[in-house]
């Protein structure tokens, strides 16, 4: 998980103005947020209620003992990993900076940086859950709820949760920079009780940086599984408990998939940016089109540069997209979420850390228009 203190901070620091800093922050209001890791200690787990008895029957056993912790990533595997990258090379960095020396715009994007800010601060009456889902794998989507998740976490100061539902080997976990796992989500679905506190339940989830929790699909195990009623009770289960809820499902049309975008308040369909990508996509907001009118309207598209020169004008294949009545938002290439280890906001080239910022604040505004 990503050093979020960062996330706006470095994008004001690039624009030069020492008194944009108080844009960081405005209309924060008090919380009773748990505090972070290093000071708060881990409670102990609840007692395990027993399996019902249908899911005995559907299991072939009940839970008899606790899941032992697993690490995310293989000592091997981790020694392999090279040193991340930075988003841009440091001769665009230095570049981008001698320009902005002589420019006229940084108040302006100083106004616009706490407009996003407050907007991603608006309290909520009931937990948001937004669904993040691909018709296709490679398309940047656990790039896209990481980015999510951890701009959430940041600006808000109620408790945050990213779910996978995507239990077939997610790398949600990794890009989150979780080290081990042990509860998942179909661990949960039969230990949250109504009674539990916000402090019991964060016993069961891994906790990341900024108030932020992590729910894993899976301990990273071939053949785990996830049905619908069990995702159902995990989410009705938790979502008093945050404020913003973010969904990394599977690819469509798997049937998880399909329950929590129809259950959220805010959907977000990410494609790559290349022709293919785009066609597909295409073909999937005109069956949305057919479904209730606020289904396209809460949906927006997440295009991703998987090279630095796409093969395809974006432009007009945002203006393609957007014409069946959903929201399209380019996110550009980044040399440090094309290496596709664990998220640094630090390492996120400026443009990233603006559209990222951008995108958090324009779902979240999709979110709280239904209710």
């Amino acid at each position: 998980m990503p050093n979020a203190d960062n996330w706006q901070g470095d994008v004001l620091r690039d624009l030069g103005n020492p008194a944009a800093q108080s844009a960081v922050g405005p209309g924060v209001r008090p919380t009773t947020a748990p505090t972070p890791a290093q000071s708060r200690p881990q409670p102990e787990p609840q007692p395990q209620p027993p399996v019902p008895v249908q899911q005995q029957a559907r299991a072939g056993t009940g839970r008899s003992r606790t899941p032992g912790s697993r690490a995310v990533l293989d000592e091997a595997l981790a020694a392999a990993a090279r040193r991340p990258p930075h988003g841009e090379p440091v001769t665009v960095r230095a570049s981008r900076a001698l320009r902005r020396i002589a420019s006229s715009s940084v108040s302006r994007e100083v106004a616009e940086l706490t407009r996003t800010a407050e907007l991603l601060q608006q309290p909520v009456t009931t937990g948001r859950q937004i669904a993040v889902t691909s018709i296709r794998g490679g398309a940047g989507k656990t790039t896209v709820a990481a980015l999510l998740g951890t701009a959430y976490a940041h600006y808000r100061q109620d408790p945050v949760l990213l779910v996978e539902a995507d239990p077939a080997l997610g790398s949600l976990p990794l890009r989150l920079g979780a080290e081990t796992l042990r509860w998942t989500t179909a661990d949960l679905a039969d230990i949250v009780q109504p009674q539990m506190s916000l402090l019991d339940v964060t016993g069961y989830l891994v906790q990341l940086p900024d108030n932020a929790w992590l729910l894993p699909g899976s301990q990273g195990r071939i053949g785990a599984m996830l049905d619908t009623p069990t995702y159902e009770r995990v989410m009705v289960a938790l979502r008093r408990y945050f404020g913003v809820t973010v969904v990394d499902c599977e690819t469509l049309p798997a049937e998880v998939a399909r329950v929590a975008l129809s259950a959220a308040q805010a959907r977000v369909l990410a494609a790559p940016a290349t022709l293919d990508g785009v066609a597909s996509t295409y073909a999937v907001l005109q069956w949305m089109q057919q479904l209730p009118r606020q289904v396209i309207e809460g949906t927006l598209v997440v295009l991703s540069s998987l090279t630095a020169r796409p093969g395809i004008d974006l432009d007009k294949a945002a203006g393609r997209l957007g014409s069946t009545g959903a929201g399209v938002h380019v996110l550009p290439y980044d040399r440090h979420l094309a290496a596709g280890g664990p998220l640094n906001t630090e390492l996120l080239a400026r443009p990233t850390r603006l559209a990222a910022t951008r995108l958090a604040a324009e779902v979240f505004q999709l979110s709280q228009k239904r209710r």
